[in-house]
């Protein structure tokens, strides 16, 4: 009687890796184990299905078992990847930069709304503050061919990132990048100012889930004691550079709305009303101040 194990397909091992994050209470195992399966044999979901029954070399498992215990320690899918899907457009992550999330996607939406229904035809100039990857400066841009805008951050690895995203999506010519603390060295006149800033209290970091406070930057988290630094200090920037009837659209924190309207109105915005838009989940997500006519 032989004792060597059974032949293992890529089609057994993903679906025992799927097997393993259930059992391990990830959110969507069988959507992670295609994920990392087909990151460690270069496949894509078509080769995952052509090839569903070919065997595994011993190199390939122990790709894919290296891959599982990353996952397995909390470490998100796109950081093992280093990639990230928003509105539809592929983005490279790095180390300074957060997972785009599709709650970030309501920015996006609102400021579009924003624009008005003759956005593409306009020659625009946008802000990002804090881009980050470049996930929101980047989504406007591929859907106003007139527009031009600007990301700044404080990280130049993150801005580095932003600008290969850029690159790669074929935006590099519309965009540029700064570093900088939110709008401090942005000078000019804006249509259009976005930002999703860190807006987690600080008291709150140590419970959030191990994907975020253990893989994302902190810097892009910490809000400050109440959550609102951030917003503080943008704010007042952003008024003074929106042109008249421009807008400013930021991303909030759940019972944050309140709190940053009335930044907004103190720095001389108009709160539109309905002024914030919510998420999928029915959070109140980005809310819109604009400068008065």
């Amino acid at each position: 009687m032989s004792d060597r194990a059974p032949p293992v397909t890529i089609d057994t091992a993903r679906r025992a890796l799927a097997a393993r994050f259930a059992g391990a209470g990830l959110d969507s195992p069988e959507l992670d184990a295609r994920l990392l399966v087909g990151a460690a044999l270069s496949l894509d979901l078509t080769g995952l299905v052509s090839h569903g029954q070919r065997q595994l070399t011993a190199d390939e498992a122990a790709r894919i078992e290296r891959l599982a215990q990353r996952r397995l320690g909390g470490e998100p899918v796109a950081r093992i990847l280093g990639a990230k899907e928003f509105w539809g457009l592929p983005l490279r992550l790095s180390a300074e930069t957060l997972v785009p999330r599709p709650d970030t996607e309501t920015v996006v939406e609102l400021a579009l709304e924003a624009l008005g229904s003759d956005r593409r035809n306009r020659r625009l100039c946008i802000a990002d503050l804090g881009t980050g990857s470049g996930a929101i400066l980047l989504a406007l841009l591929s859907e106003l061919p007139n527009a031009i805008g600007i990301g700044t951050d404080l990280s130049l690895d993150a801005l580095l990132t932003a600008r290969d995203n850029a690159v790669r999506l074929g935006l590099a010519d519309r965009a540029d990048f700064v570093a900088c603390s939110y709008a401090s060295a942005l000078s000019g006149w804006f249509d259009l100012i976005v930002s999703n800033p860190p807006y987690i209290r600080a008291g709150d970091i140590a419970g959030l889930a191990i994907e975020v406070r253990a893989h994302d930057p902190l810097r892009a988290l910490d809000g400050g004691v109440d959550g609102l630094d951030a917003y503080r200090a943008l704010i007042p920037q952003a008024a003074g550079l929106l042109r008249p009837g421009g807008a400013l659209v930021v991303e909030v924190g759940q019972g944050q709305s309140g709190d940053v309207e009335g930044l907004m109105t103190k720095a001389g915005l108009q709160v539109d009303f309905p002024a914030t838009r919510a998420d999928l989940a029915g959070i109140p997500r980005a809310v819109i101040g604009r400068k008065k006519p």
